[in-house]
């Protein structure tokens, strides 16, 4: 049987962008290649798309870039010959391959973009749909979703635009809603990895976080802030998802920031402990049932809180998570008895039943 031919496509012009890379590092490094006949794409912070052969350390550094063997490649539309076209010494050459495995972590990636752009050209795609991708990497718009669905318990959230709006006098309004409780969380509403979030205690860093999470993002949501465990669930499917156990996230700062989840040392996450069999399977249950609500296909982690009361709030999804070596997506189904390589087989897979669309 002839291996398929998988591209893992990586980088891109988000401030995800050094995730991205150090996830594709463990897909690359795990992906059984007697199996799978491999091929690795690069796309640089500018947005320049490469075939590359650079050695994982390179990807991992950055340094991937100076690769003398990058060729520059290029996405075919012609759907009746699906696949790439790179330039090479010898001219341009047609790059036909199975599917694609896009490790892309936020804008330009995991917010339907590229997604769109593989279904025009026919090419089976690791991860959900143009549509589904674009909600889930919208915050304000997949809690909607979600509320409209009556489907699970969320915080309570207001929503800001960047056009005509002045920090100080939004300010105000915030806190009417808010009827002036604090501490609240500012947010992007497309971006992951906790860039551009603040938790505000005043007037003035609720001005402040205003302007930082408008520069990721021309909506931002202020949504209160929940206390309680903060815990999260792989899913795993196309039209039957699975989900995996529930893992817990222990932060080494106040909140579970950039830096606390690929910086510090002291963050960690393990396996939720001492939370009753029932709760356990409610947020597995809930995390299921926005994961179709949202109508997701391969892949999905969905995070939550768990208040003191054995309240679960939904927190929200991402349609790409994290696949690095500390990511809680990869460890939760390791610890349901799947090995990493095992993972990746299985939502090539469902890429290929699914055709990417």
């Amino acid at each position: 049987m002839s291996r398929k031919k998988v591209l893992v496509l990586f980088g891109g012009e988000s401030s995800e962008h050094e995730i991205s890379r150090r996830s594709a590092v463990c897909v690359l490094d795990s992906i059984d290649r007697e199996r799978y006949e491999v091929l690795t794409a690069g796309i640089t912070k500018k947005g320049s798309w490469y075939l590359t052969g650079a050695p994982l350390t390179a990807i991992g550094d950055g340094s991937w870039e100076q690769d003398k063997g990058n060729a520059p490649l290029a996405l075919s539309l012609d759907r009746e010959n699906p696949g790439f076209l790179c330039v090479t010494e010898e001219g341009e050459k047609a790059l036909a391959v199975d599917v694609v495995f896009p490790v892309l972590h936020g804008l330009y990636g995991e917010d339907g973009t590229v997604q769109g752009m593989l279904r025009m050209a026919g090419i089976p795609f690791v991860g959900s749909d143009t549509k589904t991708s674009a909600a889930c990497m919208d915050k304000g718009l997949a809690k909607a979703l979600v509320e409209q669905a009556e489907a699970a318990h969320q915080a309570k959230c207001c929503i800001l635009y960047r056009q005509n709006c002045d920090p100080e006098e939004a300010a105000e309004g915030v806190e009417e809603f808010f009827r002036r409780k604090y501490p609240l969380f500012v947010k992007p509403s497309a971006s992951g990895s906790s860039v551009g979030i603040s938790k505000v205690r005043t007037r003035q860093e609720l001005v402040d976080g205003i302007g930082v999470a408008f520069a990721e993002d021309d909506k931002i949501l202020i949504e209160e802030a929940i206390e309680g465990r903060e815990l999260e669930v792989a899913v795993l499917g196309n039209e039957s998802p699975e989900a995996s156990p529930v893992g817990e996230i222990f932060s080494a700062h106040e909140f579970y920031d950039y830096e606390a989840k690929y910086q510090d040392q002291g963050s960690r996450t393990a396996l939720a402990e001492d939370i009753p069999e029932e709760i356990l399977e409610e947020i597995r249950e809930t995390a299921v049932l926005v994961y179709r609500i949202l109508e997701c296909r391969g892949l999905a982690r969905v995070d939550f809180f768990l208040r003191e009361d054995g309240t679960v709030i939904f927190n929200e999804i991402n349609t790409m998570p994290g696949f690095t070596d500390i990511s809680m997506y990869p460890q939760l189904w390791m610890a349901a008895g799947m090995s990493y390589a095992q993972l990746i087989d299985r939502l090539i897979t469902l890429a290929l039943e699914g055709e990417g669309c």
